[in-house]
C-alpha cells in the first residue's frame, strides 16, 4: 500500500506543488489580511484541497498523454507509466477522480469558483497536448500555474474586486514560462527528432536562454510594481530581494555549453524562491493587518 502511494506521489511530482502553492497562499491571505475579507479555516482547507486535486489531475494527465513519448526518451523512460509501476488506465482513473474532487470542492467555496472550475481544468489539462502543436507550450503551463493566486483570491472574495492579485498571476505566468524553457533545454534534440515543439527546439539553446532571462526580468518588474502599487513595507521588499536574487542565480547555473545544473536551477532554486517570497509576503500581510 505504501509503495503504491509513493508511486502516485512520484507520478504527480507532489514536491513540485511548491511552485504554485506559495502564490496561492499569497492570493488567499491577500484577500483576508490585506483586504480584510472574512477568514475561515474551512475555506482555507478547501483552497488547499483544490490546489492538490487540480495539480494532481494535471500532472497525472500529462504523464498519461505523454506515456509513449516518455517511453522513447532516455531521460523519462524511468517514469512510472513507461516503467510499468502504474498502469495507464489506473493513471487515467486517477485523473478523473481528482477532476471530480476538484469540481466538487469548488461547489463548497462559492458559485464563481464552481462555474470557473471547468475553465481551470481545460487550461491545466489542455497543456499536455500543446507541445505537439506549438512552441508556446511553456506559456500555457505558465498560464495554468498563474491561476493559483487569482483563484485563491476569488475563493475568498467570490467576485473580482481588486487588481493586485493580477500582478502576481502575471508574474507567475512569466516566471514559470521562463524556468520551463530552461527545463526544456534537456530535450532540445529529442524534440527536434520527434516533431515536438518547444522554445529550445525552435530557436536553439542560446536564444532560448536569452528569452528566459527576458521573461524573468518581466517577472521582476511585475513583483516590484505590485509592491509599489500596494505600498508594501520592508518585509515585502526583503522577500522580493531574495526572490529576485534566486532568479538571477538560476541563470548563472545554466550555460549554453553546460546544462549539467538544469535540475538544480529548475527544482531547488525555484522551490526555495517561491517559498521564501511567500513567507515574507505573508509576514507583511500579518504584521500590517
Amino acid at each position: 500500500m505504501s509503495s503504491s502511494v509513493q508511486n502516485y506521489l512520484s507520478l504527480v511530482k507532489f514536491s513540485h506543488t511548491l511552485f504554485a502553492l506559495p502564490f496561492a497562499l499569497i492570493g488567499f491571505f491577500m484577500a483576508t489580511s490585506y483586504y480584510h475579507y472574512d477568514y475561515s479555516w474551512s475555506l482555507f482547507v478547501y483552497v488547499l484541497l483544490c490546489m492538490v486535486f487540480a495539480r494532481s489531475a494535471a500532472m497525472a494527465f500529462n504523464r498519461y498523454i505523454d506515456r509513449d513519448i516518455d517511453a522513447a526518451n532516455p531521460r523519462t523512460v524511468v517514469r512510472e507509466i513507461p516503467a510499468g509501476t502504474i498502469e495507464p488506465q489506473s493513471a487515467l482513473w486517477f485523473v478523473v477522480a481528482n477532476c471530480v474532487l476538484f469540481v466538487g470542492v469548488t461547489w463548497f467555496i462559492n458559485p464563481l469558483c464552481f462555474w470557473l472550475s471547468p475553465v481551470a481544468l481545460a487550461v491545466i489539462l489542455g497543456y499536455s497536448y500543446t507541445k505537439r502543436y506549438t512552441s508556446w507550450c511553456h506559456f500555457v503551463l505558465g498560464l495554468g500555474l498563474s491561476l493559483a493566486p487569482l483563484g485563491a483570491f476569488l475563493a475568498v472574495t467570490g467576485e473580482f474586486s481588486e487588481w493586485l492579485p493580477l500582478f502576481y498571476s502575471a508574474a507567475v505566468l512569466l516566471w514559470v514560462s521562463g524556468f520551463d524553457i530552461i527545463y526544456a533545454l534537456q530535450d532540445e534534440e529529442f524534440d527536434k527528432l520527434n516533431n515536438l515543439h518547444s522554445i529550445p527546439s525552435e530557436i536553439g539553446t542560446t536564444d532560448a536562454l536569452k528569452l528566459s532571462i527576458r521573461l524573468h526580468i518581466g517577472t521582476a518588474l511585475l513583483i516590484v510594481t505590485a509592491g509599489i502599487y500596494a505600498s508594501f513595507g520592508i518585509l515585502y521588499w526583503i522577500g522580493t530581494a531574495i526572490f529576485l536574487g534566486l532568479l538571477y542565480y538560476q541563470h548563472t547555473l545554466v550555460k549554453p555549453n553546460d546544462l549539467s545544473k538544469v535540475n538544480l536551477a529548475f527544482f531547488t532554486t525555484n522551490g526555495i524562491a517561491s517559498v521564501t517570497f511567500a513567507f515574507f509576503v505573508l509576514l507583511e500581510f500579518f504584521v500590517n493587518a
